[in-house]
């Protein structure tokens, strides 16, 4: 495997990992068409957090030609002398909930461009069934005028890569691998078994492959689904979900899942994939479906919340003042990307509420261009009628709620992490 020479094709969230990971061992390229992007991994900063800044320096190289390391660039020629391709692009959801492959569409023009006799092209995006053999490849081949196992190969290998999460980073989870054919799908297992200390396990198709990937999160909405619909039940009894789930943990299969905000690159978009080829096929999805249904509900059902909590208290909704503790998808870390703490802004804001979103992971500047709201990532010096935690950043588990509310003021928990004197909780 000496002659190994890796492109990774998107260096974001999965992209920027995986890349540090193969350029301890091998010659990589990391190409991405955002150049401020580019500019700062050469510098050796990540915003995204994944990898950190010493980690990156170590790495990172200023030519495409060293024998090991990362060179980052925005450059398509840089790429031609890769013999591996790796794909790990974004693949969200439009506004209907359609799958949106146009990220992936156009990373197999780019190496529809360079791929050559031989190479190999891995995808790890998230896909519904099918897509990497029937939708990317055929667009490599039109544009490569190669013909597919039989002038170029490929693999998929889905990522499984766990945002902010520094426990599980991506060489400590063993990864699924295959290939179009099975000495392709050898090749493709040997290369990530040689820095995955996790493992693999080689599926006999990238059909399969596929299909673990996206029940993967498919699973785990479902059953988060399952316990939003306990929590809007049990708060109509007047019992505390929390200590239901405390107590029904104690059965030692029972599964601990906990309510909350779905969203994210991953479990709030993977189940709409599968539901769409589903429906290519003619059957309708139920469980799957609503499932999602019910977890793409739960911002307006906590608005609802805060504002029956308020109008309780004598509050009026209208013109009350509003902290938002946290924008990002998930706790201590700043991915914005589909989080669902807008929804509960969104429909605060629609009472005539005034929000303010406080979070120090999240950029300033990417919430105000993905959602078109001002956030603060230093605590305002105000007080407020309602503070409603959405993520459960460390920062925000030791903050004395108490000296920001005014006199009757709420606390609304969605995390159920908050100690003390709260009004409701999930």
């Amino acid at each position: 495997m000496n002659d190994i020479k890796i492109a990774i094709i998107g260096l974001g969230y999965v992209g920027l990992p995986l890349a540090h990971l193969f350029a301890t061992k091998y010659p990589v390229v990391g190409f991405d068409i955002n150049t401020s992007r580019i500019q700062q991994l050469r510098q050796g900063m990540d915003y995204t957090k994944e990898v950190s800044n010493t980690a990156l320096k170590l790495v990172i190289k200023d030519t495409p030609n060293a024998k090991t390391g990362l060179f980052c660039t925005e450059l398509i020629e840089d790429i031609k002398h890769c013999n591996y391709y790796i794909v790990t692009v974004p693949t969200p959801v439009d506004n209907a909930n359609k799958p949106d492959l146009t990220a992936l569409f156009k990373s197999s023009e780019t190496i529809g461009k360079v791929i050559k006799k031989g190479d190999i092209v891995i995808y790890e995006s998230t896909v519904y069934p099918g897509a990497t053999e029937e939708e990317c490849i055929p667009i490599i081949e039109n544009i490569s005028g190669l013909k597919f196992n039989l002038d170029f190969f490929a693999g998929y290998s889905p990522e499984r890569i766990n945002p902010g999460d520094k426990e599980h980073t991506v060489e400590k989870i063993l990864k699924v691998t295959s290939g179009s054919t099975p000495e392709v799908g050898k090749k493709v297992d040997q290369l990530y078994k040689s820095v995955i200390t996790a493992g693999t396990y080689l599926a006999p198709s990238i059909r399969v492959a596929e299909a673990a990937k996206v029940i993967e999160n498919s699973q785990r909405d479902i059953n988060i689904a399952f316990v939003n619909e306990l929590a809007k039940i049990f708060n109509l009894m007047g019992i505390d979900t929390q200590e239901v789930l405390k107590a029904a943990a104690t059965k030692w299969n029972f599964l601990p899942f906990s309510p909350g905000l779905v969203g994210g690159h991953c479990i709030g978009v993977d189940p709409y994939y599968l539901a769409q080829k589903a429906q290519e096929y003619g059957y309708h999805p139920e469980i799957i479906l609503a499932g999602r249904r019910m977890n793409d509900s739960m911002g307006n059902y906590v608005a609802a919340e805060v504002v029956k909590l308020m109008v309780q208290n004598d509050l009026k909704v209208k013109g009350a003042n509003i902290l938002v503790l946290g924008i990002t998808f998930k706790e201590n870390c700043p991915d914005v990307r589909n989080t669902k703490a807008v929804d509960v802004i969104n429909n605060l804001s629609s009472y005539g509420a005034k929000i303010d979103v406080f979070d120090p992971w999240a950029s300033t500047e990417e919430v105000l261009h993905e959602y078109n709201l001002i956030t603060y990532t230093q605590l305002p010096k105000k007080t407020y009628d309602g503070i409603v935690l959405t993520v459960a950043h460390n920062q925000f588990l030791s903050l004395d709620l108490n000296s920001l509310l005014r006199t009757n003021g709420i606390v609304y928990d969605v995390k159920g992490v908050l100690g003390g004197n709260i009004n409701g909780r999930l």
